[in-house]
């Protein structure tokens, strides 16, 4: 059992370090306009589905956007997926948002604002 959960993350790791290369240079997407950054994936055990998590940085448009657009090219790389890490069955993905780094730059802000001796502005996100 624990050697299937090593090779379920060993499969994650590959998928993540693919995913991020793809994304640099391998495919394109007109909607993909946002810095998109993959955070972590999520495996099945049985290595058939893959939830890929992406922090973009933009605009709630551009986010909204980026994510269609990762959706869209969804299919080729599964593709890829399979041809890299040679995989006998690509495993379904997903995009999920993930707003991680989004999060941790705003607290970031936060606290610089508090040290200067700055009023934090209005929380639009729930951090205050």
């Amino acid at each position: 059992m624990a050697h299937d959960n090593r090779r379920a993350d060993r499969v994650a790791e590959a998928i993540r370090e693919e995913v991020a290369t793809a994304l640099i240079g391998g495919v394109k997407d007109p909607r993909i306009v946002g810095f998109v950054t993959v955070t972590a994936v999520d495996v099945t055990h049985d290595l058939r589905h893959a939830r890929i998590f992406v922090s973009v940085m933009g605009t709630e448009s551009e986010r909204t956007q980026t994510l269609q657009g990762l959706t869209a090219i969804a299919p080729q790389i599964r593709s890829r997926l399979a041809k890299v890490l040679r995989l006998h069955f690509a495993p379904q993905i997903a995009f999920k948002y993930d707003p991680s780094i989004e999060r941790a730059a705003r607290i970031e802000t936060l606290l610089t604002r508090v040290k200067e001796g700055q009023t934090p502005p209005p929380d639009e996100d729930g951090l205050d």
